[in-house]
């Protein structure tokens, strides 16, 4: 085994990349993601926060969006899966940072919108605002499938109005929108009123310049875990925008939502899986170096047999996401439930990997000496966002039944 599993070959060059993702790692995301978990969430963004150098930073890598979607399909799956994995062993919170920032263009090259590209070129933060105050995991469920027999969807807390020539958006999405205070862009999902009245399963996907007339954000809220990642609200308050910024209309909504719910749950299961091997190697260092009973604590045999099943866990992780990624990004149709196994499989790895982790620090766990209780954190709150797992797996497990053979 090498020092990241027993994975199957890279070339030369994913092998380079891969290491230098790793330096980036270990040498910014871990050092400033420590930083802004003990910064006030009010002073997250203030100037000189460590937020803005480690956007700084991410840029000297060069990585772009148009250049990962010019790759053949098959390799960039693989490189995302690396790279993801990577951020994820630096940071969880700064990872999905780098994931929503990159969103708003990922979905202006999927629908092929060369125009938009030019008008909000690269380079700025970006955000992904669906999730609503009402409506938390139902956003990423346009057909229903998980409420219960009889159910009604409720008053949307964000609409889209299509008028003539223009949408005007009302309303607000939840403080669990990643990277929006600090974005100035962002790809919203929206439910749509075509002048019947607003429907969630007929919604929009919209691109919104955050420094639109009538858009304000909400403050930073505080919260348990993954205080590297900026969440708040958007407010909306008749915000008007041409038609031309809207990606995915009424008619195309439900694949707008499939899409980047197959792609964004695949990726959460490698960046969790980075997370999971921060975990593992954290605790895997520490059992040579701490002593009990007179040798140090891995020649316990309960230790050692921890950490032979974190490390298996984590290789089943990681196999299964690149599986699915591979699959998904050459098939005709990505699999919806494929990703979702991915997702659950790899938060769920995080933080079981992260709880056996605390057990090996014992005490000096507990404390904030020592940087395994804030991925444990990170990784609790995993199990929740992109969908909380159970949720999905209800979903995911009504996308395996044969309505053929229903009775």
């Amino acid at each position: 085994m090498t020092a990241w599993g027993a994975e199957s070959l890279l070339t030369e060059e994913q092998e380079a990349i891969r290491d230098v993702l790793n330096g980036f790692a270990r040498r910014v995301m871990r050092p400033l993601g420590q930083k802004l978990d003990r910064i006030d969430p009010g002073e997250q963004l203030a100037p000189g926060s460590p937020y803005w150098s480690f956007m700084k930073e991410f840029a000297t890598l060069g990585i772009s969006v148009a250049d990962l979607m010019a790759m053949p399909e098959a390799e960039r799956a693989v490189l995302l899966c690396i790279a993801n994995e990577e951020f994820g062993y630096g940071d969880g919170g700064l990872a999905i940072v780098l994931g929503a920032t990159m969103l708003p263009h990922v979905m202006m090259h999927m629908f092929g919108r060369s125009d938009l590209i030019a008008k909000y070129p690269e380079g700025v933060p970006g955000c992904w605002a669906i999730t609503e105050p009402d409506h938390g995991t139902d956003m990423l469920d346009p057909n229903g499938a998980i409420f219960a027999p009889n159910a009604k969807y409720g008053r949307p807390n964000c609409v889209a109005k299509f008028e003539a020539d223009r949408i005007v958006l009302q309303g607000q999405k939840a403080a669990w929108c990643s990277n929006a205070p600090a974005a100035e862009i962002c790809v919203l999902y929206v439910a749509a009123d075509t002048g019947n009245g607003a429907d969630p399963r007929n919604g929009a996907c919209i691109i919104v310049p955050l420094d639109a007339p009538g858009v304000t954000k909400g403050r930073v809220i505080a919260k348990m875990g993954q205080r590297a990642l900026p969440q708040g609200e958007l407010f909306f308050d008749n915000v008007e925008l041409p038609l031309d910024n809207v990606i995915a209309g009424p008619e195309d909504y439900k694949r707008a939502v499939y899409g980047v719910h197959a792609e964004a749950n695949t990726l959460m299961g490698a960046v969790w899986t980075g997370n999971a091997r921060s975990a593992y190697e954290l605790a895997w260092d520490y059992a040579h170096e701490r002593k009990q009973g007179g040798v140090p604590i891995i020649r316990h045999q309960s230790v050692a047999q921890r950490l032979f099943h974190m490390a298996r866990k984590i290789e089943l992780s990681r196999a299964l996401t690149r599986r699915v990624a591979l699959y998904n990004a050459t098939a005709p149709t990505p699999s919806l439930p494929s990703a979702m196994m991915a997702k659950i499989t790899g938060t769920q790895t995080a933080f079981e990997v992260a709880s056996d982790a605390m057990q090996i620090f014992g005490g000096n766990g507990m404390t904030d000496e020592y940087p395994i209780e804030k991925t444990f954190r990170d990784a609790r709150l995993a199990l929740i966002e992109d969908g909380c797992n159970e949720i999905l797996s209800i979903k995911g497990g009504y996308g395996l039944a044969d309505p053929e053979r229903f009775a």
